[in-house]
């Protein structure tokens, strides 16, 4: 039996065990320490349940909102719309949101990360999974996104965080970019092996406008008389060519997206098989850390034993090939 099927029998086994349960908190600046009483929270867990209206009558929401995105042109100007909404009504201006990100294509994630929708971000439970969609249209470089989203509070982390400090990062939100190596079902309870991947690029030459080539002949002729010797005088003829040729072409430098394997792997939960979750395809995943587990090649009481990162996924997205800086 491999170390990857042990793993998935153990993880079914002991499931239960994994379920998470902290609350989600935010992270000062770029630091890694996480304080548990003076953060505020900007994403709860989920599920999280909405404020309670003053009025015991729910606020129907306008069936037209749903295609909301579909009305405009650019994301700017549906975001702008939607946020209108929110004199009147903040669900339905978040429902408007929600389908500018889906009917757009929505990178404008300073826009999500204003005040405006700082109150939507705190108590709103798909506000992760809208943050990960938004990550994942902006071509899913994982690591400079986290990055402004510490610089607003928002309590998602990467997974180096949560193996470094697998204590304080438990039950909180990890965002990555990974890989689906294999997926296992044991139990009703199919386990993906991610490996993390990072992403550069490579630069290439495309011709571009038109090409151009000349080319010259050139041929010089002469004739020489004089004595040659025993023959007497006579006369030399001959021709010199010379060709000359010139190309020009116009181009403009075009950079690919690369993913490469950062060294980090982790095993990931979901709830039922999913048959787009594919092997061999990269992912922008948003997942809740369940702890480290000791791998089948190790103890369990030494402190040096192997240990993978545990995960329960929320969603995944397949990444924009293009990156948005």
């Amino acid at each position: 039996m491999s170390a990857f099927q042990k793993m998935t029998k153990g993880l079914a086994r002991s499931g239960a065990a994994l379920v998470c349960a902290a609350a989600l908190v935010g992270c000062g600046g770029h630091s890694h320490a996480v304080s548990r009483e003076n953060s505020r929270s900007f994403i709860p867990p989920e599920p999280g349940p909405l404020p309670e209206r003053s009025s015991s009558v729910p606020e129907p929401v306008r069936p037209e909102e749903k295609s909301f995105g579909a009305r405009y042109a650019t994301p700017s100007q549906c975001e702008a719309a939607a946020r209108a909404l929110q004199a009147s009504s903040r669900d339905s201006a978040w429902t408007a949101l929600k389908s500018c990100v889906e009917r757009t294509h929505f990178t404008l994630l300073g826009a999500l990360l204003s005040d405006a929708w700082e109150e939507d971000l705190r108590v709103r439970p798909d506000a992760a999974r809208i943050i990960a969609r938004v990550v994942a249209l902006r071509g899913g470089s994982v690591p400079g996104e986290l990055s402004l989203l510490h610089e607003h509070k928002v309590p998602i982390f990467g997974l180096s965080d949560a193996i470094a400090q697998p204590d304080i990062y438990k039950g909180r939100y990890l965002l990555l970019r990974a890989q689906v190596a294999d997926v296992r079902s044991d139990e009703d309870r199919p386990t993906v092996w991610l490996v993390e991947q990072a992403v550069g690029s490579v630069v290439r030459e495309q011709p571009v406008g038109y090409t151009t080539r000349r080319e010259s002949v050139k041929v010089r002729s002469g004739a020489l008389g004089g004595d040659v010797g025993t023959f007497g005088r006579a006369n030399l003829g001959g021709q010199l060519v010379t060709r000359e040729s010139e190309q020009t072409a116009s181009s403009l430098p075009r950079y690919d997206n690369l993913s490469d394997e950062t060294g980090r792997e982790a095993l990931g939960r979901l709830t039922s098989a999913d048959p787009f979750f594919a092997p061999g395809k990269d992912f922008v995943v948003l997942a809740r850390f369940d702890g480290l587990r000791t791998t089948s090649s190790g103890d369990d009481e030494e402190e040096d034993a192997p240990k993978l990162p545990v995960l329960t996924i929320v969603s995944y997205h397949a990444p924009h090939p293009l990156v948005v800086y």
